[in-house]
């Protein structure tokens, strides 16, 4: 069987369109969120834990009201699928992966409905939603595989009120490629984007800094104009979340071709497992770590490595892999973040982010080679327990 795959694409709705869907978003996040108050209530007054099915009679009932008939008005189909999205929430609560599943915000929440078979159709490259009589004008900017039958449809609005639409789709063309010897190491940086083991150094594009001048001026612009003021309030809002949107669309190709890149080059692909959320807290590297976007790069490498029959190895983030030497392993006491070329006690002259990577390519094929959970371990010159050697690598 094929791996299922997601094309985005972006459509232009009629005024009947725009409408329906609008009122479709605003009934998913209301059913979204009584559901999630109705669970939450539950358990809080009667330990009681009520699942999909319970909150699917809930919703006949709900229609049933006066005060939410409106919720007729629209697709059934999409209020179903929210309340799998929120049992499935719950399930990665329960298994402790995620935190309590939240409400919906009008404002800030994702704009979204899903569509299963029964609610869209599609037949000679046109797409048709349940309640509508017209398809929707799609700018198809790649094809879709041959034959492909979409089985999930998502269609979405971001903040610049741009309208995309999602086909989900066996694709015959995800399937593994064929193995190669070749492994890699790649160290996140902010100066430069990537470095590899191999000495390659990506430039960091630095999308945001790009924009920032625009930005600033459309943000200032934004501020300036009073909660009440609803008509030009908008458009300012607008103009920002176009930039936001512009410099985002730009640094997502920039990672899918560069992540397209690595994992058809390279079997094995090693990298450094960073905590991004507490790098954050970095003032003085916060926008520069935030424009790299290192949680995307991975995922996207991650995901891509599972379609093609790759590896991806995610190194203990306190390896050390910038303090020791690639030619000796040779541990150094410190390593501040301003020194980017040092030379080790036995000669060798290292740029810190071309030796992270080698260290972290050896220490990873070394986790392959021991098994998955292996911890990445380098004996110390001075031979030091574990304990105080950990305490070295957790130094700056």
């Amino acid at each position: 069987m094929n791996a299922k795959r997601a094309f985005k694409y972006r459509f232009y709705p009629t005024g009947a369109q725009a409408a329906e869907l609008s009122r479709t978003f605003g009934c998913v996040r209301k059913v979204y969120n009584l559901a999630l108050a109705a669970r939450t209530e539950a358990w809080a007054l009667r330990q009681e834990r009520i699942n999909y099915n319970a909150t699917s009679a809930m919703l006949t009932a709900w229609k049933k009201t006066e005060e939410l008939a409106y919720l007729n008005d629209v697709s059934s189909v999409p209020l179903q699928q929210a309340l799998r999205h929120l049992q499935t929430a719950f399930t990665h609560f329960f298994a402790k992966r995620t935190k309590y599943p939240r409400f919906k915000s009008r404002k800030k929440s994702r704009k979204s409905a899903e569509y299963t078979t029964s609610a869209f159709r599609f037949r000679d490259g046109e797409l048709t939603l349940a309640k509508m009589a017209e398809p929707l004008d799609i700018v198809w900017s790649r094809t879709l595989p041959e034959g492909a039958q979409p089985s999930t449809v998502t269609v979405s609005q971001d903040a610049a009120e741009r309208w995309f639409v999602s086909l989900l789709v066996e694709d015959p063309a995800v399937q593994p490629l064929p193995f190669t010897e070749t492994a890699v190491g790649v160290d996140a940086g902010s100066v430069h984007l990537l470095t590899l083991s191999t000495g390659e150094k990506i430039t960091n594009p630095r999308h945001e800094r790009k924009d920032r001048g625009r930005l600033s001026k459309a943000q200032r612009e934004l501020s300036r104009k009073a909660e009440g003021d609803g008509a030009n309030r908008a458009k300012a809002r607008r103009k920002v979340a176009r930039i936001h949107a512009r410099i985002a669309d730009r640094r997502r190709d920039t990672l899918h071709k560069l992540t397209t890149r690595l994992v058809r080059e390279n079997q094995t692909i090693v990298i450094e497992d960073l905590t991004v959320r507490n790098l954050l807290k970095n003032g003085k590297l916060a926008r520069a770590i935030s424009d790299a976007a290192w949680s995307d790069f991975r995922s996207m490498l991650e995901y891509k490595a599972q379609w093609y029959g790759r590896e991806v190895i995610a190194v203990d983030r306190w390896f050390p892999s910038s303090k020791l030497c690639s030619n000796c392993g040779r541990l150094q006491d410190t390593m501040p973040p301003h020194v980017r070329t040092w030379t080790c006690d036995c000669g060798t002259t290292h740029d810190r982010d071309e030796n992270a990577a080698k260290n972290l390519l050896a220490a990873g094929l070394a986790v392959s080679a021991c098994g998955a959970g292996v911890r990445p371990q380098r004996s110390t010159p001075g031979g030091q327990s574990a304990t105080k050697q950990e305490a070295l690598w957790r130094k700056p």
